[in-house]
């Protein structure tokens, strides 16, 4: 058992080094799951969604008549997992989903009245916690952040297009 540690720390030692405590995209990723899980403590026991569910009601509160694929677009969500919530939603008379005259293979999905109860009511918890979250960043500090942070998802477009 002490040979196959030591070989597997020898083998170890000749492979490029990447210190996740300091790589950007870990950092952002590890980040936004926990705030994500903080966020979805204050909803998903008291109205029985998850971070899923919670995104496409969220999006739809500001952008309705989206189809589910742009749904996945703009939350960079995975297409089936969107699916697969849009469906319960519907189930659970959250949202509406109508068929588009035109091309009756696009859906356009919008927030039932029960879909913005719900919404109407976890906004002011999320933004509570985003105000908590910022609370020891100056405004300056948390205008530059905003900045840094669409410079950045800028430069992830243009990389992502290459």
């Amino acid at each position: 058992m002490v040979r196959v540690a030591s070989e597997a720390r020898e083998d170890h030692d000749k492979h490029a080094v990447l210190d996740l405590e300091h790589f950007l995209p870990y950092r952002l990723s590890v980040l936004s799951n926990r705030i994500s899980q903080d966020i979805a403590a204050l909803y998903e026991q008291r109205f029985g969604i998850g971070i899923t569910e919670w995104r496409i009601i969220a999006v739809l509160g500001r952008f309705p008549g989206l189809s589910a694929n742009e749904v996945a677009e703009r939350t960079a969500m995975d297409k089936v997992a969107v699916s697969r919530a849009v469906r319960t939603l519907v189930d659970k008379a959250l949202l509406h989903q109508a068929f588009n005259d035109q091309d009756r293979r696009r859906s356009e999905l919008g927030l039932s009245k029960k879909g913005f109860r719900i919404f109407d009511e976890i906004v002011p918890l999320a933004l509570a916690y985003e105000r908590d979250l910022l609370a020891d960043l100056t405004n300056a500090e948390q205008q530059q952040l905003m900045g840094l942070l669409e410079r950045i998802s800028a430069s992830e477009r243009a990389l992502g297009q290459n």
